[in-house]
């Protein structure tokens, strides 16, 4: 039942945001490396807007974490917004043990992805590099992968050992 309601909440993620244009975005990760949407065609692309400020942020991370160093077929890209010092967020991003890409966020960086008006916001793109799911609020590794699974094609890009159960059409 839980994972239905996850589910669910996630599927409202369907309706995405007309903002969400990512097709020519260009970031620069906190260790100097460009990153740009067309790098990662064949996979899904997370984009997660967060701040060391915020709560449901901080929750989400290890799934974030867990979905990023499990599956080969998902980047995950974290954003830090709204923050002072540099220094800060990157203690932070160690503390956390954040493995993925992090990029020091502002309003301009958002502006190539689309809305953030509130954090923690998620924007995911499909293995076409086309927008699949806007979501602002917390999200979950379970929510991430129950969409994946009800939203894919075809199941070859999941790392051995996994098991598919996307349902066929």
């Amino acid at each position: 039942m839980m994972q239905r309601t996850l589910a669910i909440l996630f599927c409202v993620l369907l309706s995405l945001s007309p903002g969400a244009q990512a097709k020519g975005f260009v970031f620069t990760d906190s260790t100097g490396k460009k990153l740009t949407l067309a790098d990662y065609k064949g996979k899904w692309v997370l984009i997660n807007f967060w701040a060391t400020w915020c709560p449901p942020c901080l929750k989400e991370i290890p799934d974030l974490v867990s979905l990023y160093e499990s599956r080969k077929d998902v980047m995950v890209i974290g954003i830090a917004m709204d923050y002072q010092n540099p220094k800060t967020v990157l203690k932070f991003v160690d503390s956390l043990s954040i493995s993925y890409p992090i990029v020091l966020g502002d309003r301009k960086i958002a502006a190539q992805i689309g809305p953030v008006s509130m954090l923690p916001t998620t924007y995911l793109f499909d293995p076409a590099g086309q927008p699949a799911a806007y979501k602002v609020g917390l999200i979950s590794r379970e929510s991430i992968e129950e969409f994946m699974r009800e939203n894919s094609p075809n199941s070859q890009s999941h790392r051995p050992g996994e098991t598919s159960q996307r349902k066929r059409k």
